[in-house]
């Protein structure tokens, strides 16, 4: 089996179905299908089964995925040896990010970066989903929680106090909680994936029972955003807050728990020159905030 029928082996696998397995390969699906009807028919195996939910692998198929993993793994260490002595300053270089962090610090690094370096193309990729730098998903991440893994290069570029925020127009009509009434007649905005694990409402480290949830959302953009149009109070990192021009409410009180920043890169592409210098440029681009 060569690479390429491991490539589309790998997609139909993980995505379940030829649309999206050609997506991902960037073929049509009739050409998934034809290749794995001729790889099934050169090793005299079937290695999916149709169902109802997908396409699903046989137990020939379960016995081969880890030789294709394998493949898969030595190719990105092959493209990534190959990257990481590159002294160009040219070339593209993947960034996965999240939506603020994206717009606040890699959108002005970029731009800096660019008047450097045109010949740097950055693919940024802004979502909450944590890419897999080993699996060259993207070749620098910014994330807020700090990776385990030994073969990623860390760095902390910010650790931010949280508090407790609202715009001026909320303030104004509502004015401000008062402690101890569990946040009695206003309205929260919550970061949803952290409001349903709570064991309780809390707010700043405040019972919420007497609060209304005005909304719950799944980034820190949104998050934001909802609190300028003045929907009610909510937890921001400090020096992102006060960039949007929102109130501070309760300024005694931060969290517990620092809201940080880290940037990550696989050791295999860290010294190409191309990555190196969009590194800088966001650390420039952070470091400007201290």
């Amino acid at each position: 089996m060569n690479w390429d029928d491991a490539k589309i082996f790998l997609a139909l696998h993980r995505e379940g179905s030829l649309r999206g397995a050609a997506r991902v390969v960037g073929v049509d699906q009739a050409t998934i299908g034809r290749r794995i009807a001729a790889l099934e028919h050169r090793l005299a195996a079937t290695l999916f089964l149709r169902t109802s939910k997908g396409y699903v692998l046989t137990h020939v198929g379960e016995i081969v995925l880890a030789s294709a993993q394998q493949m898969e793994l030595a190719a990105i260490d092959f493209v990534r040896a190959a990257q990481g002595v590159d002294n160009r300053l040219v070339g593209e270089v993947s960034v996965a990010t999240t939506d603020t962090l994206g717009m606040d610090f890699l959108i002005p690094a970029l731009t800096e970066l660019h008047q450097r370096y045109p010949d740097i193309r950055v693919i940024l990729n802004t979502s909450t989903q944590v890419v897999n730098l080993s699996l060259r998903e993207a070749d620098i991440a910014i994330r807020t929680v700090k990776p385990d893994n030994p073969d990623l290069i860390i760095r902390k570029l910010a650790s931010w106090p949280v508090g407790l925020y609202a715009s001026a127009d909320y303030l104004a009509r509502h004015g401000i909680p008062e402690a101890g009434t569990g946040f009695a007649g206003h309205s929260l905005v919550v970061y949803e994936p952290h409001w349903q694990s709570a064991r309780s409402p809390m707010m700043l480290e405040e019972a919420a029972e007497g609060a209304t949830v005005a909304a719950g959302v799944n980034t820190s953009l949104m998050l934001r955003q909802a609190l300028l149009m003045g929907l009610g109070l909510g937890e921001v990192a400090v020096p992102l807050a006060e960039q949007a021009g929102l109130v501070r409410v309760w300024p005694e009180r931060q969290l517990q728990q620092s809201y940080d920043v880290w940037l990550v890169t696989h050791q295999d592409v860290q010294h190409a020159a191309r990555v190196r210098a969009v590194m800088d440029a966001i650390v420039r681009a952070f470091a400007a905030m201290a």
